[in-house]
C-alpha cells in the first residue's frame, strides 16, 4: 500500500499513541508526547493537566475503537466520533525542506494538535484504503493495533515478533499432537 508520507507518519502516530503503555503512571502521555515531540512546533510545552492526560486517553481509545470494529457502519460511527473532537486547520509548510501539509494551526494547544493530526492521519487511511486495512494484533496477549501496508491487505500481526511467535507456537502445538 502506499500513502503519502505525512498521512502515514500521522497514522503512525494515531497507532503509536493507541499502543502507548497507560499502566507506566499518570504522565504516559507526556511521555510519549516528549518522544514525539517533532510533531508540534517547537518551543510548545510538552506538560500536560490530568484532564489533557485524560483527552489523550480518549483519543487513544476512539483509534482502537475504529480498530475493532467490524463493519463499515461501526468504523464510520467511531472514526466520526473521534473527527468530532479534532479542529483541522491545515496548512502548507516547507519547514523540513520539503512542502506538505499540517493538519493543526501551529498556534493550536498541544491536545488540539495531537487530537486533529491523529484524527485526520487515521481518517485518510481509512477513507483512501479502506477501513479493513486498520487492525489489532491476532497474536495470542498481544492487543497493539497497527495498519496493514501489505499489498493484499493480509497482515494479522503488529510485528514480526509477534508474527513469529505465532508460529513458533502453532509449530509445537502441531508437534505435540
Amino acid at each position: 500500500m502506499d500513502y503519502d508520507t505525512y498521512g502515514s507518519t500521522a497514522v503512525e502516530l494515531a497507532i503509536d499513541l493507541t499502543n502507548a503503555d497507560r499502566d507506566a503512571g499518570p504522565d504516559w502521555a507526556t511521555a510519549f508526547l516528549r518522544a514525539h515531540d517533532e510533531w508540534f512546533e517547537p518551543g510548545t510545552v510538552v506538560e500536560l493537566s490530568p484532564a489533557e492526560t485524560g483527552q489523550a486517553a480518549t483519543t487513544a481509545d476512539l483509534v482502537r475503537a475504529v480498530a475493532v470494529a467490524t463493519t463499515q457502519p461501526e468504523v464510520l460511527e467511531r472514526l466520526n466520533a473521534l473527527l468530532a473532537l479534532a479542529h483541522p486547520q491545515p496548512y502548507a509548510t516547507d519547514h523540513d525542506g520539503e512542502l506538505h501539509l499540517h493538519y493543526a494551526r501551529p498556534d493550536a494547544p498541544l491536545m488540539e494538535q495531537l487530537t486533529t493530526t491523529v484524527a485526520m492521519g487515521l481518517s485518510q487511511v481509512v477513507v483512501q484504503h479502506g477501513w479493513q486495512r486498520i487492525g489489532v494484533c491476532s497474536a495470542e496477549g498481544c492487543d497493539d493495533v497497527y495498519v496493514d501496508t501489505s499489498r493484499n491487505a493480509s497482515r494479522r500481526y503488529c510485528s514480526n515478533t509477534c508474527a513469529s511467535r505465532s508460529t513458533v507456537a502453532a509449530y509445537r502445538a502441531r508437534r505435540r499432537t
